[in-house]
């Protein structure tokens, strides 16, 4: 039997996908196995949105070799799509695969001999207008259910939509049979992801009429019979309606966590980044989640360094934030993408400066999330626990993304119960009490 690994940068929407792929994989007989360990063919689903990932990929071809020199190996996703020449010329890869073509991967493979030359086979990206739904199931407890793909806003910095195409859905009866699928496995808690998820709807028919909505959606899906748990992962603030959150503090499954972009806390550099919102709209936006979920978890995606980024623009977003009632942050750090507008703008900031505006956000952002998790000790919550033994600990989240941890006991895992939060630990996480023994599910 043929053997194939598989290696994921990026986002939960790569990882969704990397299932998939993966699933076909098996269909036509291969074994899977992981990347560490020999195989006949190494798949490495790339990612275009900042440098480093760029940079990577070079590395994982070459740890691919080094396990087997003979070994095809073939690179998918974003990168591929936007610069497939480029990955072709990489030493040890020998196809490369677009938008639309990665998958079809299998119909590529023929004798896996190894090429000379990279083969590319990448569509103009107006041609990724179809629709491949894809889930993916992580350490058994949490799987990642892709609902959207592609992208029609048009931020000055950002290359998804060059490596992506437009925005376009799932239909929601198969949003809701993939749902259905991954609970009768036993997994407790579904992530929806997409690129731009608030957008749902659009293209569900292959057009641009919207049927449903990313409202419907959620409606429909907190009635899945079997779903324990649904998070949404991460909505742009200008599409995360009022009838959302209202229905969230209400749901049966919807957790009280969302994840909401602000780029940056300065109007001027959302308005050079073609932002669709300006601060005030983001202001409302957590106060109205507070208000109808106190206890809500709420994160933040935040770029520093962005052309024209002055001193005074990065303060203001640094006191933005400190006073905003958000959980934690995820710093990104500015970097040039061809073929994006950003890339041609003037007021470049030095590299230096924006590892140090990054060095403070990511500084915040610990002292975000310990005073959240301070605010949680003493109150109940559910704990869902996960699959790995962390240097004989298990670890584990609550419904508002606190992150808990244990002595190992492997009959906890992919569990839900009740606990109360007692103290933080030196690493941050925090321990907790069980409230009752009894397992809930």
């Amino acid at each position: 039997m043929k053997k194939v690994a598989f290696y994921t940068l990026g986002c939960k929407l790569n990882f969704s996908e990397t299932s998939t792929i993966a699933r076909s994989f098996e269909g036509e007989g291969f074994q899977r196995v992981d990347f560490s360990e020999t195989a006949d063919i190494y798949v490495i689903n790339t990612c275009s949105v900042t440098e480093n990932a760029d940079k990577r990929f070079k590395t994982i071809v070459k740890q691919a070799q080094k396990t087997n020199a003979e070994a095809f190996v073939a690179a998918v996703g974003c990168y591929a799509q936007l610069k497939p020449e480029e990955l072709a010329d990489v030493e040890g890869v020998d196809l490369v695969l677009g938008a639309t073509e990665k998958f079809k991967i299998t119909d590529y493979l023929n004798d896996l001999t190894k090429n000379e030359i990279g083969e590319v086979h990448s569509c103009e990206i107006e041609e990724a207008d179809f629709y491949v739904g894809s889930y993916a199931i992580g350490d058994r407890t949490r799987a990642f259910l892709k609902v959207q793909d592609g992208c029609d806003y048009k931020c000055t910095y950002c290359t998804i939509p060059l490596a992506r195409g437009i925005s376009r859905s799932d239909t929601l009866a198969n949003v809701l049979k993939n749902a259905s699928e991954i609970a009768a496995k036993g997994i407790k808690e579904i992530v929806l992801t997409g690129v731009n998820i608030g957008d749902y709807g659009k293209g569900e028919f292959g057009n641009k009429k919207h049927e449903h909505t990313f409202f419907d959606l959620v409606r429909a899906l907190d009635r899945v019979e079997g779903v324990h748990r649904l998070r949404i992962s991460s909505i742009e603030p200008n599409l995360l309606k009022n009838e959302t959150i209202d229905f969230v503090a209400n749901s049966k499954s919807f957790v009280p966590h969302f994840h909401i972009p602000l780029q940056s806390g300065s109007d001027k550099i959302l308005k050079l980044m073609r932002r669709r919102y300006l601060t005030n709209l983001y202001v409302d936006r957590v106060a109205r989640i507070k208000k109808a979920m106190p206890h809500a978890c709420i994160g933040v995606d935040v770029i520093v360094g962005f052309p024209g980024e002055t001193d005074e623009d990065f303060l203001h977003t640094y006191h933005f934030l400190n006073e905003l009632g958000v959980s934690y942050l995820h710093v990104f750090t500015y970097s040039e993408r061809d073929n994006t507008l950003a890339a041609e703008m003037e007021g470049i900031v030095p590299k230096h400066i924006r590892n140090k505006r990054s060095k403070m956000l990511r500084g915040l952002s610990v002292k975000k999330r310990r005073a959240f998790y301070e605010s949680q000790l003493g109150c109940k919550r559910t704990v869902l626990f996960e699959g790995e033994n962390k240097a004989g600990y298990i670890h584990g989240f609550t419904e508002n993304y606190v992150k808990v941890k244990a002595p190992w006991d492997p009959g906890l895992v992919n569990t839900l119960h009740e606990v109360e939060l007692t103290t933080i630990d030196e690493d941050g996480l925090v321990r907790f009490a069980f409230v009752e023994e009894k397992i809930m599910a």
